[in-house]
């Protein structure tokens, strides 16, 4: 077979606030590959099918010089991230052909070799689902829902919960995912009648996979669900994942909302900020804040100063931070004997705004930046 072009997304130039298309990302076509030759030195060959789109991947367009808990993309390297991909050949005997390989060490490239499975783990599909699961809901959104919800929450019967997933300048994941940074704005909760409501705000951003997730997870638990979006078909959407009470943040008052129904006992957070302010005024004694991240800001440098911190040692508040990837050795396992058969039975549900071809990454990074997508980005760069 002859040598075939392997495009490749490379970063190319550091933005200032929000990335900019055929700037900071370029679409590289200038790289070939032979794929029946391509040298592994022992290690395999991978064909990109996947690709996870996620806010965090905004904190990674940095310089260098400046440490977070997720390594910067380098300038004039491709970038990668979560995703799953196929592998086409192989010469490691814990690697075949044939197997689907997923995590955070996925190329946004045609092809890509790696030496081991480092920040990778391979993927059994038994219930035939589409390949774009492993990337949402059975991912790192899925997972970092799934791990921290376990790890943190407490929850129980009867208690209040709110889940922020909209965002208000710009953001999508922090968590929620493994090492995923910011997210979008959310909103409040109470409880009614015995049952917990949780409190779901979905800003700019589209519903954070994360949150969405977490909402299902609450409802399972006996936990009543209020949750706030910015337009109606996402307002639709809380509905039929389960959502008790779903409302326009666009006109509604988050505070307002949270007072009336009687306070929170858990919050979610992805978005800080006055969202955050207003969780912390309505929060109950001894509430629980699950912090996946914090949108506001990211994008513009600037972020909304949270005037009440004072209630955190006035209703012994306690408040959690997370990176999904510190959760994984703890309930991986249980992530992964549990939730494919129960997104395969249709009672997990989930929503994936899929686009085609490796070219549109900067175009979906961008949308979900400024909250434009409709519900998880998914890339698709191949398929089998």
């Amino acid at each position: 077979m002859a040598p075939i072009t392997n495009p490749r997304i490379i970063f190319n130039d550091i933005p200032e606030g929000f990335p900019e298309i055929d700037k900071t990302l370029i679409y590289d076509t200038s790289q070939v590959i032979d794929l029946e030759n391509e040298p592994l030195n022992g290690g395999f060959l991978v064909k990109t099918l996947d690709l996870s789109i996620d806010p965090y991947m905004r904190g990674r367009m940095r310089d260098p010089s400046v440490e977070s808990y997720s390594p910067p993309f380098i300038l004039g390297q491709p970038i990668n991230g979560y995703g799953l991909g196929v592998v086409i050949r192989s010469e490691n005997p814990d690697v075949k052909v044939g197997e689907y390989v997923y995590g955070s060490n996925i190329d946004h490239a045609q092809y890509f070799v790696r030496k081991d499975l480092i920040s990778l783990e391979k993927v059994d599909n038994k219930y035939n689902l589409p390949t774009s699961v492993f990337v949402g809901a059975l991912g790192m959104a899925g997972q970092t829902a799934f791990y921290a919800w376990h790890e943190f929450s407490h929850a129980k019967p009867g208690e209040t919960v709110f889940v922020s997933a909209g965002a208000g300048t710009s953001r999508s994941y922090p968590f929620i995912y493994p090492d995923v940074p910011l997210m979008p704005n959310y909103r409040a909760c109470r409880i009614v009648s015995q049952r917990a409501i949780l409190y779901l705000p979905i800003d700019h951003i589209a519903l954070p996979h994360s949150c969405s997730m977490v909402i299902q997870l609450a409802k399972k638990q006996g936990l009543k669900v209020i949750a706030s979006a910015g337009s109606e078909d996402k307002i639709e959407f809380l509905k039929e994942i389960g959502t008790d009470i779903a409302f326009n943040y666009k006109t509604t008052n988050t505070l307002e909302v949270l007072k009336r129904e009687g306070g929170i006992d858990l919050y979610w957070d992805n978005v800080g900020g006055e969202t955050l302010e207003a969780a912390l005024e309505a929060a109950k004694l001894n509430g629980r804040f699950i912090i996946c991240g914090m949108i506001s800001g990211y994008n513009s440098g600037d972020s909304v100063p949270v005037k009440n911190l004072w209630h955190i040692f006035s209703k012994s508040l306690t408040l959690s931070g997370f990176i999904v990837g510190r959760l994984a050795e703890k309930w991986g396992q249980k992530f992964r004997e549990e939730m494919p058969a129960r997104v395969a039975s249709g009672e997990i549900k989930y929503r994936e705004q899929i686009y085609e071809g490796l070219d549109k990454v900067p175009h979906a990074i961008l949308d979900v930046q400024k909250g434009r997508n409709k519900a998880k980005a998914v890339v698709r760069v191949g398929l089998e």
